[in-house]
């Protein structure tokens, strides 16, 4: 099999960009920075709830938690830096909150503006690439569920719906034309490779793909678009969801069919795992195949427990991918 270290396209590293939210998109990075200095991360900035919707209330400032998740993903420093970024206060009035998220909210003031305090920011963490948000406009998310219920504000879908139990026919923005950075429309036009996901589906990976700018430029892009399946159903978002649900809801809210390659699971996860969970695994079905058969399906194990919760091991998807796309790049060059 090919792979490298770093693949090099002429005399650059790969240009990377991947869309999503905070805990699937920074666990991508932690791999993917292995393998280029040229990552581009887009990050929604709906969140309105714990640390973040608390200082977006207060200060008036976009959520900085995604952000700075990704931030910490992408850093090269000590690991007390990490400990200290991800540190949440126990007592009195910061308790439950990130000392990152304060870390951002004092960048921000400092600056005044959310953009160039994010890129300073990074400077200090010496990442490896840039964190953008999808917007810099405040943005409210959405959501229509069956029976003409509607939801407003991030962490309202997800916990209302655990309740409610309704199926979610789409989600939106207000406003619903906000403009993305100039640099975020170029890095996708730009990019090779394009990674969507992992991440809560509705609240945060299609947030993104709702700017149109955004959809716009993931239309008109050359690069190789990878959607990475979440590996269980979330409670309040996808139960009983499988591969063909994902795509499908994509699409519908992209307005644009630009997926080339999925990305599943195939590890068999523990029953006793699984039972700790409200939901369930997601596996490639037949059913899946038949309504897919357009796109290439990419079959891998690619699950670890983080504590009690499974994640995407960031290694072994970011070597798959990166030696996946290696193979066809090889195909060209030898045509």
């Amino acid at each position: 099999m090919y792979h490298t270290e770093t693949l090099n396209i002429g005399n650059r590293d790969l240009n990377i960009v991947t869309i999503g939210g905070g805990t699937g998109n920074s666990t991508i990075l932690k791999g993917l920075k292995k393998y280029s200095t040229n990552i581009t991360t887009i990050v929604t900035v709906a969140d309105d709830g714990g640390g973040s919707g608390k200082l977006r209330e207060d200060l008036g400032i976009l959520p900085p938690g995604d952000i700075r998740a990704c931030l910490i993903a992408l850093a090269n420093t000590e690991p007390a830096m990490e400990t200290l970024m991800n540190y949440r206060f126990r007592e009195g009035i910061l308790k439950g909150q990130s000392f990152g998220n304060l870390f951002l909210a004092a960048m921000i003031d400092i600056y005044g503006d959310f953009d160039i305090a994010v890129k300073e920011a990074g400077d200090v963490l010496a990442i490896t690439g840039k964190v953008l948000p999808m917007t810099l406009e405040d943005v409210v998310l959405y959501a229509e569920l069956e029976g003409g219920i509607t939801l407003k504000g991030e962490s309202n879908i997800t916990e209302k719906n655990k309740k409610l139990k309704k199926r979610i026919k789409k989600v939106y923005i207000e406003p619903n034309s906000p403009k993305p950075l100039d640099e975020t429309v170029e890095d996708i036009k730009n990019a090779d490779l394009i990674i969507i996901g992992p991440g809560s589906l509705y609240t945060s990976i299609i947030p993104n793909l709702l700017v149109k700018d955004i959809a716009k430029a993931l239309r008109d892009t050359k690069a190789k678009i990878y959607y990475i399946c979440n590996i269980m159903t979330q409670e309040g978002e996808t139960e009983g969801y499988g591969v063909y649900d994902h795509v499908k809801a994509i699409n519908n809210h992209l307005e644009y069919d630009v997926i080339d390659k999925i990305v599943v699971n195939n590890d068999i996860i523990p029953r006793e795992i699984v039972e700790k969970y409200h939901t369930s695994p997601i596996y490639l079905t037949d059913y899946d195949r038949e309504k897919l058969s357009k796109y290439k399906i990419l079959t891998w194990p690619c699950y670890y427990l983080y504590g009690d919760y499974i994640r995407h091991d960031a290694d072994r998807i970011s070597k798959y991918i990166i030696d996946d796309f290696n193979k066809d790049i090889v195909k060209i060059y030898n045509m």
